[in-house]
């Protein structure tokens, strides 16, 4: 980044993910905005911009993760200040989109809350969205802005690509833990030029799944399940355990977001699964680290789609990345 662009870019995060939004902030060699997000003794949230932002294209890093409520909130809040303080662009970079998973209605007077979701972000004055690995991609027709979706497929591929020319992966297969996520599983298998296979569930009863088959070859192979979300890491240890049971040789999973939820990073801890994948969208809280778990950093690619969006150049070429 150039002089020019260190004045008119500027860099603010919530407390949502500080860590990730440093990260960023390095990856373009710009200091974080000056910004105070706290909260006032009734527990509402408190925002203070600290410096100009006025005429300035202005990118608020906040994933809206757990608490899921206060993070969107602060999202919102930051927005509105910025918005006053006459900035002239705010792209909101998400990299996990909180309430993802209520986009339709399953059952009679449920919400669509990713919809609302949508709609309150653009209220606040959000005139750009990046995010990453939504859980349906149809969310981005929720905006009636631009949104920019990137895919964590790129990182993945890079991290088990580098562990084949090792020779410590070998004979590979993808396996999607269901008929939703064959898209994604064929986007890694085709970066790893490895084949897929799809594991056929059904739900008996909300929250509980039953492995019912697995359609194609993984019997001797090193089988990786890659899904968008872990987090009570239930269906994903059955997954895994299904696969075992079936003749896999070994399992790995690589999912985007680790929302890990109790008591997801025990589950892990006695599972056949020998390394689960996650990045950095959600952070990871200390006492949930663990040996299994490898976090792979997806700050070069936001930061690249900043820069991209700033300059105003194509961010599409980084789908295909």
């Amino acid at each position: 980044m150039g002089n020019e662009d260190e004045k008119n870019l500027k860099i603010f995060t919530g407390n949502a993910n500080p860590q990730l939004a440093k990260e960023i902030a390095a990856c373009l060699h710009l200091e974080l905005g000056k910004a105070f997000v706290g909260k006032f003794n009734n527990g509402e949230i408190q925002v203070m911009i600290d410096e100009s932002v006025r005429g300035k294209d202005v990118f608020v890093i906040q994933p809206t993760c757990q608490p899921a409520n206060d993070t969107l909130m602060e999202l919102l809040i930051i927005t509105d200040a910025l918005k006053r303080a006459s900035a002239k662009h705010i792209t909101a970079v998400v990299p996990y989109y909180g309430y993802a998973r209520q986009d339709r209605k399953t059952r009679g007077r449920e919400p669509i809350t990713s919809k609302l979701v949508a709609d309150l972000m653009i209220t606040a004055g959000i005139t750009r969205v990046v995010t990453m690995d939504l859980h349906a991609g149809q969310i981005q027709g929720f905006f009636d802005i631009p949104v920019d979706h990137l895919g964590s497929a790129s990182i993945m591929a890079n991290y088990l690509n580098k562990k084949v020319v090792a020779h410590e992966l070998e004979n590979i297969v993808v396996v999607s833990p269901d008929l939703g996520g064959v898209t994604r599983a064929r986007d890694l298998a085709d970066r790893l030029n490895a084949p897929i296979a799809i594991i056929e569930k059904r739900r008996p009863r909300p929250g509980v799944s039953e492995v019912m088959n697995v359609i194609g070859e993984i019997k001797g192979k090193t089988c990786i399940i890659i899904d968008d979300i872990v987090d009570t890491a239930g269906s994903l240890c059955g997954g895994a355990k299904a696969l075992k049971d079936m003749g896999a040789e070994r399992v790995i999973a690589a999912c985007a977001h680790a929302v890990l939820t109790d008591p997801a990073v025990d589950r892990i801890k006695q599972s056949v699964i020998s390394e689960l994948i996650i990045t950095n969208t959600i952070p990871l809280p200390e006492e949930k680290k663990i040996d299994k778990i490898k976090v792979l950093s997806v700050a070069p690619l936001l930061g690249e789609a900043i820069t991209r969006i700033y300059k105003e150049v194509s961010v599409s070429e980084l789908f295909d990345v």
